[in-house]
């Protein structure tokens, strides 16, 4: 009797499996900052509630709404390359290129919000020195926005080499890697906006 081979290709993380260390790190390092915020919050809940009403909510909830769509925008270039680079490579990098442009635009403008988030509060004299729940916050908030530039390198470097139509269906795991250090940073905002901003 011949055994069948079964040519399904096995199931593993998109992208390279160097990301998914450095995933697992961030998402451990954020993850201890989160429980130290919440037990901190336990000993004083008066003083978060009346510090949190210094924040500006739209702002926040602003940048959740375009960090998603950023994250949406990003899926559809992996897609693109995916779907059409087989029979339409150059076209499938041009597609993908725009897609990438746009969440890199939207990365760009939650940089921006947040960098006028922090002006309002440094000029009313905080700081991290202020009480703990703005220790927690700028501290929080200030190592989510490194992460958000250092994705923003990572996507301009992509789409350079997607402008060399760099990309194919055979070969995206550049691409893949690039998207899922993206959807971190967008997950950690999702849990750092209502933890930090909304949570009472």
């Amino acid at each position: 009797m011949t055994k069948q081979v079964s040519t399904k290709k096995l199931s593993h993380p998109p992208g390279d499996f160097s990301i998914w260390i450095v995933i697992y790190v961030e998402l451990l390092t954020f993850g201890l900052l989160f429980m130290g915020y919440a037990f901190s919050r336990r000993s004083d809940v008066e003083l978060f509630n009346a510090s949190q009403l210094v924040l500006n909510q739209t702002s926040g909830f602003i940048n959740t709404l375009i960090l998603i769509t950023s994250s949406y925008f990003i899926v559809k270039a992996v897609q693109s390359i995916k779907t059409m680079a087989k029979e339409h490579q150059a076209q499938a990098n041009i597609l993908a290129s725009k897609w990438i442009l746009s969440a890199m635009f939207l990365g760009l403008v939650f940089l921006v919000i947040k960098v006028w988030e922090f002006s309002n509060i440094f000029s009313m004299g905080i700081t991290l020195s202020t009480n703990i729940y703005f220790m927690f916050y700028l501290m929080l908030t200030m190592f989510h926005f490194m992460h958000v530039m250092l994705g923003l390198i990572i996507l301009f470097n992509i789409r350079q080499k997607m402008r060399l139509d760099g990309y194919s269906l055979e070969d995206h795991i550049g691409l893949e890697t690039g998207a899922s250090y993206w959807h971190l940073v967008d997950l950690l905002w999702i849990v750092l906006f209502p933890l930090v901003y909304i949570l009472r």
